[in-house]
C-alpha cells in the first residue's frame, strides 16, 4: 500500500491509496459543502424572481412580433382565429414550395387533412432582411399580411386597409 499527502479540509494529512481508489472503483469522495458566506459577501442568489424575464431570445422576440402581428389582424379578420401560426428557422429544403423569386419569407399551408390551416413565418430570412428592431416589426407584419391575403384570396392592400389609422 502506498500513501500519498494530501490538504483535507485545510490540514495537512497522509491518506492510505489503495487499489480501488487507483482504479477509479469504489465511491467518489465527498466533498464539503460550502454553507458559510466566504468573505463577507451575502450569499449568492438570482438577480431576479424566476417569473421575471431578464432578456428574450431573439427567437422568442420574433415569436412577439408575429403573435402581435396576427392579433392586430385578427380584430378586422375573425376567421384567423382558427388559423395555426408557426415559426420556423428556414424554409424546407424542397425546391418545389418556392418561387423563382427568392427565398420565401412565409407560406400559407392549406392541404392538411383534418386539420386547421397554417401559416408558417420563417424567422431567419426575415431577420435577414430587416436593419434594426423596428423594421423587423414592420416587415413581420408585412410578412403576415400577405399570407393572411393569400389565406383569404385577396390583395394584401384588402386585408391591410386600417393600419394607418392603428399607427
Amino acid at each position: 500500500m502506498t500513501v500519498a499527502a494530501g490538504r483535507i479540509g485545510g490540514y495537512a494529512r497522509r491518506v492510505p491509496i489503495t487499489a480501488s481508489i487507483r482504479s477509479g472503483a469504489g465511491q467518489e469522495p465527498r466533498r464539503r459543502k460550502h454553507t458559510r458566506d466566504r468573505r463577507g459577501r451575502g450569499l449568492r442568489g438570482p438577480l431576479a424572481p424566476p417569473q421575471v424575464p431578464l432578456a428574450l431570445t431573439r427567437a422568442e422576440q420574433f415569436d412577439e412580433l408575429v403573435l402581435d402581428a396576427v392579433e392586430r389582424l385578427e380584430r378586422r379578420w375573425p376567421r384567423l382565429a382558427e388559423v395555426e401560426l408557426a415559426v420556423e428557422e428556414v424554409p424546407p429544403a424542397d425546391a418545389e414550395n418556392w418561387s423563382d423569386e427568392a427565398v420565401p419569407l412565409g407560406r400559407v399551408i392549406v392541404d392538411r387533412p383534418n386539420e386547421p390551416v397554417r401559416i408558417v413565418v420563417y424567422r431567419r430570412p426575415v431577420e435577414a432582411r430587416a436593419a434594426g428592431r423596428p423594421e423587423l416589426a414592420d416587415l413581420v407584419y408585412e410578412v403576415v399580411v400577405e399570407q393572411v391575403a393569400e389565406l383569404l384570396g385577396m390583395e394584401p392592400d384588402e386585408v391591410d386597409e386600417g393600419r394607418d389609422a392603428e399607427d
